[in-house]
C-alpha cells in the first residue's frame, strides 16, 4: 500500500502521510539530534545548530521538517532561525569575513572598517559576494575589546585592524580565485 501525499509546509512540494525524511544522511543526523533530545521543543536551538553544521545554512524545507518533527509551528522555528545571528538562510561563501560593530570596536574605527569591506567587496554586510567567494558579516561584540577594532577572517581573529588591513586581506581571497581559475 503506498502511503497518502499531503501538501507539505513549503509551497510545491509533497510529503509522505508517515512523514519519513528525506533520503539524505543529513536528515538523519538531524533525526539523531532531536531523538537525543527526545524530540523537546525546547531544544530548538541546539537542533538548528545540527541542522545548519549539517546543511551549511537553513534551507526552507529543513526548517519545515524541524518543525514538523518537533511539533512547532513553522513560524516560530522560522523566527528563532532569524533571531539568531549565528543561523543563516543562505548559503555562505567560501570565505568569512566578520566585522565586530561592538561599542569599543566602533569608536576605533569598526564601522570605517565596514564601510570599507562593503566598497571592496560590492556587497552590504550580510550579503555574499556573487561569485559566493566572500561573506561579509557583522556582530554587535566579540568580547575581544583590548584589540578594537577586531575583524574575523575565516575563524580567526584579527586585532587593530584599519580599512586597509581588512581590505587587504579580502583582496587576497580575490587573488587567490582569480589565479586557481586561471590556471
Amino acid at each position: 500500500m503506498t502511503p497518502v501525499t499531503t501538501a507539505s509546509p513549503v509551497a510545491g512540494k509533497t510529503a509522505s502521510s508517515k512523514k519519513q525524511p528525506p533520503a539524505d544522511k543529513r536528515f538523519k543526523v538531524l533525526d539523531i539530534t532531536m531523538k537525543r533530545n527526545q524530540y523537546r521543543q525546547d531544544a530548538l536551538i541546539e537542533i538548528l545548530h545540527k541542522a545548519q553544521e549539517a546543511f551549511g545554512y537553513l534551507e526552507e524545507d529543513v526548517l519545515a521538517y524541524i518543525a514538523h518533527q518537533l511539533k512547532l509551528p513553522l513560524s516560530r522555528v522560522y523566527g528563532v532561525a532569524t533571531f539568531y545571528h549565528l543561523f543563516s538562510l543562505k548559503p555562505s561563501g567560501a570565505h568569512t569575513c566578520v566585522v565586530c560593530l561592538g561599542t569599543a570596536c566602533y569608536v576605533k574605527g569598526g564601522g570605517d572598517v565596514l564601510k570599507a569591506l562593503e566598497a571592496k567587496a560590492g556587497v552590504a554586510a550580510g550579503e555574499t559576494t556573487p561569485d559566493g567567494q566572500v561573506s561579509l558579516v557583522t556582530v554587535r561584540c566579540i568580547g575581544a575589546c583590548g584589540i578594537a577594532p577586531a575583524v574575523i577572517y575565516d575563524g580567526k581573529v584579527s586585532g587593530q585592524q584599519s580599512p586597509e588591513d581588512a581590505c587587504a586581506r579580502v583582496a587576497e581571497w580575490q587573488i587567490d580565485v582569480t589565479a586557481s581559475s586561471e590556471q
